[in-house]
């Protein structure tokens, strides 16, 4: 049910008409109500209030008419404006960014405002009666439209400054780093289940380990695509109810194919008892990556970013380190935080799930391999790639980070020896990379820098 809810739910926040239709059936159910009330209080309302449309018949529905032609024209125009934005944001900063710009609420409003104003006037105006005998004006109706129709004049004011702002470079890289800051505080629990902090995270004994390679069985996949969603919860209820340990073989980004594993079951010979599509209803599947629980996705959206802008093309070294220090934003909030345990158990303590996630090193490459590999001629991107490992290695505590940490600095250096032709700006990556290693070691003594840099910096 989780893994339906998921899909459904960011395929709606991915859309541009979710937000636009509940504004529009607002605006129908607004209408019928305004005219209602029209009807049982116009003549009060006509004497008591000065401000109530007063034209007449015709000239309700002159003013009806121009407003909702006008919406409507405006709503061609705003959604041009998005589809240009669109394209030429894809275009020059990646594909994949496409979700964020559908995603974005400010945009569904400004549609949904210009659509419901039109459908509002449009339903008041059919109202509207010019024979003697039965006439019949909406005054507060049309008085209303009005309002509507001067505050979507402030929207559409509102939405060009919002297009202009948002599709500036550091507009976007701050956007995708937020994302990537919430992925971080969310995917990383310090246990699921019910057992005890110090028994989730106590590995199994050695011999259970060696005995689940031997006599487990693994369940297929039934369907290709990208996993997306994992619904944990419901894994754990199966082993429970099964009596088994369920250990997953992909995580949240992998690329799964029909007919390989899935997850693996132990004892082995249980597995005929486990229905294959109640184990596969467990995971959502999509064909593009999502944000859910893949925390490298954000991490690669900023990665393509900084390697478009360092392509021959665009030649951006500034959005490549501005991309870089995002990083380091998401990469430090990564490294203070707590590991999950691999161990899931239920309410008596009972190892049911062994779910494997992405760690720090893992995200770590990710997040620097592609950018070092397309950046070792430029100093510029090189000497702040080292910076910030300096940065992050200040958050470090866990041998292992430091020592990924340490292998991406000798790795940068290596490629800037050879890359770099200028001395001096081979002397100052040098110089980055010593008081990176010597943080990454633990021997460092350099303070930290409010602006996150520990020596004057020389590009």
């Amino acid at each position: 049910m989780k893994t339906l809810i998921f899909r459904y739910w960011d395929r709606t926040r991915s859309s541009l008409w979710f937000i636009p239709t509940l504004m529009a059936i607002v605006a129908v159910l607004l209408a019928f109500c305004s005219v209602a009330l029209d009807r049982a209080v116009t003549n009060w309302l006509w004497h008591a209030w000065d401000w109530t449309f007063t034209g007449g018949a015709e000239g309700a529905s002159a003013v009806l008419g121009v407003i909702a032609g006008s919406m409507i024209t405006i709503a061609g125009v705003v959604f041009s404006m998005t589809l240009v934005a669109l394209s030429l944001v894809t275009s020059q900063l990646g594909p994949r960014l496409l979700r964020n710009f559908l995603r974005d609420t400010t945009t569904q409003v400004v549609l949904g405002t210009f659509v419901a104003t039109f459908l509002y006037c449009l339903l008041v105006l059919l109202t509207i009666r010019r024979e003697e005998e039965v006439a019949f004006v909406p005054n507060v109706s049309v008085a209303l439209g009005v309002f509507l129709a001067v505050a979507s004049v402030g929207v559409l004011i509102y939405f060009i400054h919002h297009v202009s702002v948002s599709m500036q470079a550091n507009e976007i890289v701050a956007r995708v780093s937020k994302e990537l800051i919430a992925a971080t505080g969310r995917l990383f629990p310090e246990h699921i289940g019910q057992g005890a902090p110090e028994e989730s995270r106590a590995p199994p004994e050695a011999e259970f380990l060696d005995a689940f390679e031997r006599q487990s069985r693994s369940i297929p996949a039934n369907a290709d695509g990208y996993l997306q969603f994992i619904d944990t919860e419901a894994l754990l209820a199966l082993a429970v109810q099964q009596d088994v340990v369920i250990r997953l073989e992909r995580i949240p980004g992998h690329y799964v194919v029909a007919g390989c594993p899935l997850m693996r079951v132990w004892p082995g010979e249980r597995v005929a008892d486990i229905p294959v599509a109640r184990a596969n209803a467990a995971f959502a599947l999509g064909n593009q990556r999502a944000s859910g629980q893949d925390i490298e996705f954000a991490v690669t959206q900023l990665v393509e970013i900084a390697l478009r802008a360092l392509s021959t093309g665009v030649n951006d070294p500034f959005t490549a380190i501005t991309c870089i220090d995002h990083l380091a934003s998401a990469l430090s909030r990564l490294a203070i935080r707590q590991k999950p345990s691999p161990y899931r158990h239920d309410s008596q303590g009972r190892l049911r799930v062994i779910a494997l996630a992405a760690t720090f090193p893992e995200v770590t490459g990710v997040a620097f391999n592609q950018i070092r590999q397309q950046a070792r001629s430029n100093a510029a991107v090189t000497i702040r790639l080292l910076e910030t490992i300096a940065v992050v290695a200040r958050f470090t505590h866990r041998p292992e980070d430091r020592a990924a940490l340490l292998l991406h600095a000798d790795m940068i250096v290596r490629g800037a020896r050879e890359g770099l032709l200028e001395t001096e700006d081979l002397r100052v990556a040098e110089e980055r990379y010593r008081t990176a290693m010597q943080l990454c070691s633990g021997t460092g003594d350099v303070s930290p820098d409010p602006s996150g840099h520990t020596e004057p910096r020389h590009l």
